[in-house]
């Protein structure tokens, strides 16, 4: 065993619980958002029973709520180590778990009800050794408020350390196709990427979320990275049948990357996160199995104006003005039903002539 897969809500949450009962020795846990009770229980037992566990949690998130607060008084009152996650980081958006130093799950899943059984979800456990010291190693320097450096050939990948790197050269080699999954497609350097592989012949898929999920500070970047992106002729799908959670990319049904790095500036720059890629075969398989059942229950995003205008009143604070959209047919007929090659922005025809 190597790398193995887990799929959310598929698998449920009982691979996580299974090794948290199964720990006899060390649990290293760090987490986004902790809420889940099935999981705060297993900790507990777990600290009861003599296993040495410490937990990191952001404190809160960029707003400043903050909802670890019942998980951290649960499990500070039963004894369990809790700490805040390393200042020296905007956000620890981070999501994994170190069992016995032994094994790695590395997921893009909070542990809260929600992503364990409402949203498309990844998490890979690996049991390479000098992967699980690694992941070892950076919770300890984070614990202590040390300096952490990555294994330079490592398959883990860190942010803010190496995370736009690695993706980046992750793009750059795929031949054939490429499936992504991810919240956000905002960092102009991954999107140049993207765009580059589109037009060498590499057909990308991408599933989003709808432009009305986005926060209102990232609306431009958000909606201008995946109207580029389906400009240049990359597909642009949104799930139906579930809520999209996950960040994951595969690529020429060969390699693949899951963790918690979201396709952001803030995810590279400033966040702890961590990804890792992997090349198992059968843990591969799965994934775009599951890439390609998701595809056929998602439908194309509609991103011309009218469509925009229509989804940004789905929620407040998010001011279409911002994105320079227009009301009447003949500005967004660019963009109109994926109809390339009319009148529109991406084609640089705005009507200057009109006033």
């Amino acid at each position: 065993m190597s790398h193995t897969l887990i799929v959310l809500p598929d698998d449920t949450a009982k691979p996580i619980v299974d090794a948290i009962n199964g720990a006899t020795q060390a649990l290293n846990i760090r987490m986004f958002l902790f809420t889940d009770t099935t999981l705060i229980d297993a900790v507990i037992a777990a600290h009861r029973r003599g296993v040495k566990v410490r937990v990191m949690l952001n404190p809160a998130r960029r707003s400043g709520e903050s909802e670890n607060e019942e998980a951290r008084k649960q499990l500070t009152d039963a004894g369990v180590e809790v700490r805040d996650s390393n200042p020296a980081f905007a956000l620890t958006h981070q999501k994994s778990m170190v069992v016995d130093h032994a094994i790695g799950f590395v997921e893009s899943l909070n542990w809260e009800p929600r992503d364990l059984t409402k949203t498309r979800d990844y998490a890979v456990v690996t049991t390479k050794g000098h992967e699980v010291a690694e992941m070892v190693a950076c919770f300890d320097a984070d614990w202590e408020r040390k300096e952490f450096t990555p294994q330079p050939h490592s398959k883990l990948i860190w942010c803010p350390n190496n995370g736009r790197q690695r993706m980046a050269e992750f793009i750059d080699s795929t031949q054939h196709t490429l499936w992504l999954q991810n919240e956000r497609y905002q960092d102009q350097v991954i999107i140049e990427r993207l765009v580059r592989a589109v037009r060498r012949g590499v057909k990308v898929h991408i599933l989003a979320k709808p432009p009305h999920s986005l926060k209102p500070d990232k609306l431009i970047e958000g909606v201008g990275g995946m109207r580029i992106l389906q400009d240049v002729g990359a597909k642009v799908h949104t799930l139906k049948h579930l809520k999209l959670h996950a960040k994951m990319l595969c690529a020429d049904s060969q390699r693949a990357i899951i963790g918690s790095i979201n396709i952001a500036p803030g995810s590279f720059d400033a966040r702890r996160e961590l990804a890792i890629e992997t090349n198992d075969a059968a843990a591969v398989k799965r994934l775009e199995k599951v890439a390609q059942h998701d595809w056929d229950l998602s439908h194309p995003l509609d991103l011309s104006d009218a469509a925009l205008l229509a989804d940004l009143k789905k929620r407040d604070g998010l001011d279409p003005d911002k994105l320079v959209l227009y009301e009447d047919s003949e500005h967004w007929g660019y963009h109109h039903n994926g109809h390339h090659g009319k009148t529109g922005h991406a084609s640089g025809k705005h009507h200057a002539d009109k006033p």
